[in-house]
Order: C-alpha cells, then sequence, then structure tokens
C-alpha cells in the first residue's frame, strides 16, 4: 500500500487561502496608508474645532513684538520632527487607548476656553489633542519621541494678558532701580520717581517695551534649544534655561543705563528711532552670548569639553516600541476623530444657543446726580468702542461738592462667549504711559449696608499720581479675584446660560502733596453712592 501523504494541521496562526497573515496582533492586508489618513484628518479636525483660539493666538503674533517669535515655533517643532523621522518609524507600538482619554481632557479644556473666553486654554487643547493623537497612533513609544517638538510649541502660546501686564510692570520697576544703580555707579547724578528717570536736563521713561518683557519670551525659546544641544546633567541644562531670567533683566537694565549716558550726552533723540531699536538686537544678541559663557564655565568646572563638542545637535535614538509592536490603528483613531469632530460641532453649536440676556436699563441713563455729585459726561471714540467689544458704557467725570474730581466707568457685555470680556484695568493702565507701584485689595462700603471688595491701584506718570478702585459686577456677585470671574463665568454658563457681567472703575488724580488718605476717602465716598444704583443697569 502507498504511503499517504501526511495531512496538514492548521495551527490558528497560520495562513489560511485568501486570508490575510497575522503577526503579533498586526494586521497585514489592510490598505496602506488609511492609519497616516485618519491621523491626519484628527490633525485638521483639532485645528478646526480650536480654530478661534489659533486666530488669536497668530494675531498677537502679529500685535506684539515680545511674541512676534512665535511665528518661528512651529518649523522649529516641525524641524525636530523631521531631524526624528527614523527614530519615530521605529518607536511606533501599539495604539494607547490613553489617548482618548487625553483627547477627553483636551476637548473639556477647549470648551472650558471657549465658555470662559480663555484663549490660553483653547490654544493648550490643541497641543494636547496632537499628543493625544500620538498616542492613539503610536502609542506612548512614539509619544515620547515627539513630546519635545509639541512642547517646543509651548513658547508660541503668548501669556493671559492679566500675568503679561503684571510682570510688564513688575519689571519696568527692577528694570528701572537697577539701571539707577548703574548711573550712579558711573556718577550721574539721577532721580527715580516710579518709571521716570530724571537726568536733570532730561527725563528718561521706561515704558512698556523696555520692560525686558519683549526679551525674555524669545530668549526662554532660545534657553530651552541650548539646553537641549547641551549634552550635560539635567541640573545644568535646567540652569541654563532658567539662567535666561535674571541674564534678561540685568542686560536690560544696561540698556536703560546706556540710554540715559547717551540722551545725558547728545540729547533725547538717542532714545527714540533706529538707535534705541538697534540697542534692543544688540542687548538680544549679548544674552544668547552670555548663555554661550555659561556654558563653558560649566564645562571649565565639570568635563573641560570645547565649545563645538557640547552644542551639537542630539542624535535621537528610538524608544522600544510599547505593547506587541505597530498594529493597525484604525479603530482607535476613528474613535479619536469621532471625539474631536463631536468637540468640533459642541463649540460651534454654542454660538448658536439662545443665551439669556437679562433686561436691564441702558448706562447711558445712569443718574448724573449723585448725592452731590454732578457728572460731566464724555464718550470713547468708535475705534475704542469696537476694539473692546463691549455692549453698553458710561464714561463720565463727577465733581462732588468740595469741587474734587472722580473719574467713573462701567463697561457692560451681554456676553462673554466668543472671546470678548472686559478688559482688565492691570492691562489697560500700563497702556497710557502710567506704572502701578501698588496694588492691593481694600474692603469698600457699598452704601447699601453692605461692603465689596475691590481692587487698589495707585499709578504714577512722571510726577503725576492717580488712584484706581475696581471690581467686577457678574451676575449678582461682586468680585475683586479675576480668577475668581472666570470660575464663576464658567460655573453661570453652564448652570445659568448667562455670561453677562460688567467692569466698574472709579479713579482720581492724587495731587501733587495729597495725602493717598485723602484719595482714598473721597474714592469710597462716591462708591457709597454710586454702587447702591447699579443695579438696574447691571442686572443681578
Amino acid at each position: 500500500m502507498a504511503a499517504t501523504p501526511p495531512i496538514p494541521v492548521l495551527s490558528e496562526n497560520a495562513s489560511l487561502p485568501g486570508r490575510a497573515s497575522t503577526d503579533s496582533g498586526r494586521t497585514l492586508a489592510h490598505r496602506p496608508g488609511l492609519d497616516e489618513a485618519l491621523l491626519a484628518l484628527g490633525i485638521v479636525a483639532a485645528f478646526l474645532a480650536c480654530f478661534g483660539g489659533l486666530a488669536e493666538l497668530a494675531l498677537r503674533w502679529h500685535r506684539q513684538e515680545e511674541y512676534s517669535h512665535g511665528y518661528f515655533i512651529p518649523l522649529i517643532s516641525l524641524w525636530l520632527l523631521w531631524s526624528r523621522r527614523e527614530a519615530l518609524v521605529q518607536s511606533r507600538g501599539e495604539p494607547s487607548r490613553w489617548g482618548i482619554a487625553v483627547l477627553a481632557l483636551a476637548a473639556a479644556s477647549l470648551l472650558l476656553g471657549e465658555l470662559t473666553a480663555l484663549m490660553l486654554l483653547i490654544q493648550l487643547a490643541f497641543l494636547l489633542s496632537l499628543a493625544g493623537l500620538v498616542l492613539c497612533y503610536g502609542g506612548s513609544s512614539m509619544l515620547r519621541i515627539t513630546l519635545l517638538p509639541i512642547a517646543v510649541l509651548l513658547f508660541s502660546v503668548p501669556m493671559p494678558y492679566l500675568v503679561e501686564s503684571q510682570l510688564t510692570w513688575r519689571l519696568q520697576l527692577v528694570s528701572s532701580n537697577l539701571g539707577v544703580a548703574m548711573l550712579r555707579a558711573f556718577n550721574y547724578s539721577v532721580y527715580l520717581e516710579g518709571n521716570v528717570i530724571d537726568l536733570g536736563s532730561f527725563k528718561l521713561q521706561v515704558i512698556e517695551a523696555c520692560s525686558g518683557l519683549r526679551y525674555l519670551y524669545p530668549l526662554l525659546s532660545v534657553g530651552f534649544l541650548m539646553a537641549y544641544m547641551y549634552p550635560a546633567a539635567l541640573r545644568w541644562r535646567v540652569l541654563l534655561m532658567l539662567s535666561t531670567i535674571p541674564i534678561t533683566v540685568f542686560t536690560n537694565s544696561i540698556r536703560i543705563a546706556v540710554t540715559g549716558v547717551l540722551v545725558d550726552q547728545w540729547g533725547s533723540g538717542m532714545a527714540n528711532g533706529f538707535l534705541h531699536y538697534f540697542e534692543g538686537w544688540i542687548i538680544f544678541i549679548a544674552c544668547q552670548v552670555v548663555l554661550t559663557l555659561e556654558i563653558m564655565a560649566i564645562e571649565r568646572f565639570t568635563r573641560r569639553r570645547s565649545l563645538f563638542e557640547v552644542q551639537q545637535f542630539p542624535q535621537v535614538q528610538p524608544v522600544p516600541p510599547s505593547g506587541a509592536g505597530p498594529a493597525r490603528a484604525a479603530g482607535v483613531l476613528s474613535a479619536a476623530v469621532l471625539l474631536l469632530l463631536l468637540a468640533f460641532i459642541a463649540v460651534h453649536s454654542l454660538d448658536v444657543r439662545d443665551e439669556i440676556r437679562p433686561a436691564r436699563t441702558s448706562l447711558r441713563l445712569f443718574p448724573s446726580e449723585l448725592e452731590g455729585w454732578s457728572a460731566r459726561e464724555a464718550s470713547m471714540p468708535v475705534d475704542v468702542e469696537r476694539a473692546l467689544g463691549l455692549e453698553d458704557y458710561v464714561l463720565a467725570d463727577y465733581v462732588g461738592p468740595a469741587s474734587e474730581s472722580v473719574n467713573f466707568y462701567v463697561a457692560y457685555y451681554a456676553s462673554q462667549r466668543k472671546g470678548v470680556s472686559p478688559h482688565s484695568p492691570q492691562v489697560c493702565i500700563p497702556g497710557g504711559g502710567w506704572v502701578i507701584s501698588d496694588l492691593r485689595n481694600v474692603q469698600v462700603p457699598a452704601g447699601d449696608d453692605t461692603e465689596l471688595t475691590a481692587v487698589r491701584v495707585q499709578v504714577d506718570r512722571g510726577r503725576e499720581r492717580a488712584l484706581v478702585y475696581y471690581w467686577f459686577q457678574e451676575r449678582g456677585e461682586r468680585l475683586a479675584n479675576e480668577y475668581a470671574v472666570k470660575w464663576h463665568l464658567l460655573v453661570d454658563a453652564v448652570l445659568r446660560n448667562r455670561t453677562d457681567g460688567a467692569l466698574v472703575r472709579v479713579m482720581t488724580e492724587v495731587a501733587p502733596n495729597e495725602d493717598t488718605r485723602a484719595a482714598d476717602a473721597r474714592l469710597q465716598r462716591f462708591v457709597r453712592a454710586a454702587a447702591p444704583k447699579l443695579g438696574p443697569f447691571v442686572p443681578d
């Protein structure tokens, strides 16, 4: 009898005719490029969902010189990705469902940003969504390779206006004091009043642009890249990056001192124009030179390498793929894209949702007589009104019984959902050349047997002084803390479908020989008269 050939035994991993084989859970017979197409679609969906915040981001790059370097940051991020392309391919692991959780967090941040008009939350949501999509495509191993290029994008995100304004006026004062100390060290007789340096024959004002913030933010980006390219222990790299802060402040103070010397020798023309602009570039380059010298000093006491050895582009090694290795990510990516599209729909549904706008009386009818105070009404230019985005306002100078004067301003916003909200006086005050010399909260009798908390701001401009009280009146709450304002805005937007509110500001000039306590008393008398009248105009 002829021997029969052995019958082949098929295991569950063997290939059947017409069926694709699998290797470590990876399906080999799927259309090439499907995962990549879904990843690209997810990035587009994230961009569309966050478009309002990203448009505001580009607008600030255009309008504010301290953020104009933002145009280059995405290019640097793409360059870093391109330089890691081989490591990226080799590090692609099993898709992680944690990416869906990160995208859900990004969607929540996006909605919070839209509801509270905090563009920072929207911009951070976009970066979170990029990280989430990478997790959905290539797992944690690929995220470790792409994390730095994504993190670099943080340097393109401007600081919130409130944080920026507080940093600006504080840096103005620090730079002014250091600049004056340097001038005195060279035997110049100078007098500092606020942010004005009195040289006797000339006065030099340290404006916002000279605070040093214009160099600080770009230099932090440079310091980060230099620290990344510096092959040293983590502590030295962190030190290198953080040292950009004192270096910027100190070199900016040198610039102020040098400007003072030039103005004293050759006149006020040295404080503006091309020369002043060119000085800024010199200071920026000088800061980078100081960072390089810092690296050389570190090497002098550590490994003694040359500058060419320590400033080279590092070779990025691939990360061993997570899980069972690369697998088809279409399922996870499809869920990710769906989540982003739902976030896009949710954001844009806010635009068509009928928001509750309570009945109220126009502020143009606010009483012109308040317990002996008589108003002289004023108005703002149309372009300023348009820029502020307010619904209604009153602006008037009230003169009291003793001929004292108080400026009264209330800006009402019927909705704060589309990135429009009251401008903090801490942002606007420095724009007029004023410098904040004192800032604190005070309790003020409101005239209705209650007290309100107001922010008290003392400002100086040369020899001029003024005192400002302000607070936010939001849906029955009187708030001084601007972060609390955003929190109440979020809660009321969700639970009450209301985002209306107003900024209330009173201001008085302080006479040259007047004690600020007299100015405080004047403002408090006016607040007692005006605050109880706001109810019909700023409804609870």
